[in-house]
């Protein structure tokens, strides 16, 4: 273990012989009898070993059993990491200082030991394809790749298979399905008429799924159906999404891919729902969406780990045609609308 204080926490002294780490008392620790913290604090960036810092400790005046008493306080308060040396060495080296700030954000939000390195890692390791609406979708790869996702593209040419596909406005009938035969998680996103909606992120064969939506919404609006025909091939013009309302859904949406891809899919506030912003309120609400009875996804099986490496899912799937005119006798539950803290990770 090499061991290093956590990163953007700032150590302060509030007396003496007390250490505070970190400023907002909604991260920050307190730890008292730690006179002589001070040298062993400033020995703790992730160069030197546990034993290395021990012994530059002692060779400054502080007995061995001091120093292991500090080390063991800082570890059970949870603001010590082991520095991701070889995390860091396998990147290149222009991205080491950009992405420093991600490796701390997410040592902190997880509570985990290792600085951020294991969540890099999937990041790393992560193929996010993104198509339709091209504004919000530029916004969000940006974030992705500055997050260190490594593989994000915009468009039609996919060079591998994605993990993820991101569909920007109301995509066609035509691509859901093929993404639902692929077993292809896929995530949508709209912005339209002041108000944005992210999700729901899809897990074919788990989790609702756009069409569900439709049944829903027919069940509620028996014209939904023929409304939704012509939204396939029509759009407002302009769409009512200024700058303030693209930034604040793409900063959601990549906050939700990012936690499907730090933790897991099921941990994003998004799976079987959708977080939405109706302006100018400043609140996200959650909207519960469940699996409509209805749905072929109902019956579709789950994707396996052994889904085959082809490129972007192909166009030519039948067509997913609208929800019949005549509601289904059984419907879901009622979705349910509870607020939520504006563009915070769950």
């Amino acid at each position: 273990m090499r061991p290093a204080l956590k990163s953007g926490l700032l150590p302060v002294w509030r007396d003496r012989d007390t250490l505070q780490i970190g400023i907002d008392p909604r991260r920050a620790i307190a730890l008292s009898g730690m006179g002589q913290a001070a040298l062993v604090v400033g020995l703790l960036d992730g160069s030197r070993d546990r034993g290395q810092v021990i012994a530059a400790a002692a060779d400054q005046g502080v007995p061995p059993g001091a120093t292991e008493r500090i080390l063991t306080l800082l570890a059970a308060g949870g603001v010590l990491d082991d520095f991701p040396a070889s995390t860091l060495r396998a990147l290149p080296a222009a991205s080491r200082s950009r992405l420093a700030a991600e490796l701390a954000t997410a040592s902190l939000a997880y509570r985990d030991p290792d600085g951020g390195a294991r969540y890099l890692a999937r990041r790393r390791d992560m193929g996010v394809w993104i198509t339709g609406e091209r504004g919000i979708g530029r916004a969000v790869a940006k974030i992705l790749l500055t997050s260190g996702v490594a593989s994000v593209r915009i468009g039609e040419a996919q060079e591998r298979r994605p993990d993820l596909a991101v569909l920007v406005g109301r995509p066609p009938p035509d691509l859901l399905t093929a993404l639902a035969a692929d077993g292809m998680p896929h995530l949508a996103v709209l912005a339209s008429e002041a108000i944005g909606v992210v999700g729901p992120l899809v897990i074919p064969g788990r989790t609702c799924c756009l069409r569900c939506q439709d049944y829903i919404r027919a069940a509620r609006d028996p014209a939904w159906p023929l409304i939704l025909a012509q939204i396939v091939t029509k759009r407002p013009d302009p769409a009512a999404c200024d700058s303030v309302l693209t930034a604040a859904v793409a900063a959601q949406a990549a906050a939700q891919i990012l936690t499907a891809i730090d933790k897991a899919p099921a941990a994003s506030a998004i799976v079987n729902g959708t977080l939405e912003l109706v302006l100018p309120d400043w609140r996200w609400r959650r909207r519960t969406w469940r699996p409509h009875p209805a749905c072929s996804c109902a019956t579709r099986p789950a994707p396996t780990s052994s889904a085959p490496a082809s490129t972007q899912p192909a166009r030519t799937a039948p067509a997913r045609t609208a929800p019949a005119r005549t509601p289904p006798a059984r419907t879901a539950p009622a979705d349910t609308v509870s607020p939520t803290p504006g563009g915070s990770r769950q």
